[in-house]
């Protein structure tokens, strides 16, 4: 990469057209107005993923308001991103979207979406403000080897989330580490004909969980007629990743329906007895459940005698029941991407990185930003705040080297 800074402009190469890659280069621009910046973008269209993100209305951010530790959200990546969010983070990724004419809007489950309900509102307003600066937009050129763009004095990948470790191979040959990418955001599959006749019912404050590990999550939970959905699913396919890609995506699951204690459940379910004894099970859900996941569970846990009158309902029953509710057993049979968004986990390892600047180690004046990092969230917005809290760093950074570079 050139290094003369006296007689000519500086040019920046962007590779990828993403959501981390246009916020770059948008910023940059902002800070270093005489920067000459170019997009390289392998695809046709840009910013393809932000259009289908969050159902077509870009879940941009979230509040945090929940969050009481990053791990929470952040399964790979939450050291750094705790040490970068200093410099900007959500409140300021709010902001900035307000400040460039995005205005913005907090749901009660603390996600943050474009008032307009539309993605398009986040993508005109990158595409416009980085037409606005002269940022050089090229699409259909791919960008394959660093050789490629030995014209530029800084390159900086944001090619997001690899599917395939070939797709890492041109930046691990320049010495840098790599994790074997793996899909980070997808519901379960699970063959069960009794479950999937249940296919649409929610119960929102559901555990599930992998046996034997710490992983679980708890929300939303929803019954597809391929398996399992929902936050609480998404959720623990991101914090189980790794081990589940181990596993070939088989593994048992188990659902706490209600997020309580079997000795909770149980007290319950004696209440029920007292106050219902000569109505049928089915008939009355004590804890709130709906109608015909109660009577699917009564089958599973009670088998013929699921139909008999509260009051027959002895102690053993009680136990049975209550463990069938806190400790509900699946096996899972593989994944199911969600819709059209898809998050990996893996990318350029964080240790190959000056988790300042996110300058490579390896190569002076190469940085990285977004999910081409060994960084990936939950569902609910982190992954692009990810996005936005890498590429102001990078711009910064690059900015920060120009102005010292200055005579």
């Amino acid at each position: 990469m050139q290094q003369e800074t006296t007689h000519r402009r500086m040019r920046t190469a962007i590779v990828g057209g993403g959501a981390a890659g246009f916020f770059l280069a948008v910023n940059l621009k902002e800070m270093c107005p005489q920067m000459e910046v170019v997009i390289f973008e392998k695809s046709k269209k840009v910013l393809a993923k932000v259009e289908v993100s969050g159902g077509g209305r870009c879940n941009c951010t979230n509040s945090f308001a929940s969050v009481s530790d990053l791990q929470q959200v952040y399964p790979r990546g939450h050291r750094l991103m705790k040490r970068l969010m200093k410099g900007f983070g959500h409140e300021d990724a709010y902001a900035w979207f307000e400040r460039h004419g995005v205005p913005l809007t907090t749901q009660t489950d603390e996600c943050v979406f474009p008032k307009a309900q539309d993605s398009h509102a986040i993508i005109n307003c990158f595409v416009s403000a980085a037409q606005r600066h002269g940022v050089d937009i090229r699409t259909g050129c791919g960008v394959e080897s660093l050789d490629e763009l030995a014209s530029f004095d800084f390159i900086c990948v944001t090619t997001g989330g690899q599917p395939r470790a070939e797709g890492l191979r041109w930046l691990a040959e320049k010495g840098h580490e790599t994790v074997s990418p793996a899909p980070s955001l997808f519901t379960f599959s699970i063959r069960d004909d009794a479950l999937k006749a249940l296919t649409g019912t929610v119960v929102e404050g559901a555990t599930a969980f992998i046996p034997g590990t710490g992983f679980r999550a708890t929300g939303p939970l929803l019954v597809t007629h391929w398996g399992m959905s929902g936050p609480a699913i998404l959720k623990l396919s991101s914090h189980a990743a790794r081990h589940l890609a181990e596993q070939g995506y088989r593994s048992a699951l188990s659902v706490n329906w209600l997020s309580l204690r079997d000795t909770e459940v149980a007290d319950a379910l004696r209440s029920a007895i007292l106050a219902h004894p000569q109505k049928l099970l089915p008939t009355v859900s004590p804890l709130g459940l709906p109608a015909r996941l109660w009577e699917y569970l009564l089958k599973k846990a009670l088998g013929d005698h699921a139909a008999c009158r509260w009051s027959a309902l002895g102690k053993k029953d009680v136990n049975k029941l209550a463990n069938q509710l806190c400790n509900d057993s699946y096996q899972i049979v593989g994944r199911a991407a969600f819709k059209d968004e898809f998050v990996t986990c893996g990318g350029v390892a964080l240790s190959a990185v000056n988790p300042s600047t996110l300058e490579s180690r390896h190569v002076e004046n190469l940085y990285f930003a977004g999910e081409v990092l060994d960084i990936d969230g939950v569902t609910g917005g982190f992954n692009f705040q990810a996005a936005w809290t890498t590429s102001y760093t990078v711009a910064q950074s690059i900015c920060k080297k120009v102005m010292t570079a200055e005579p």
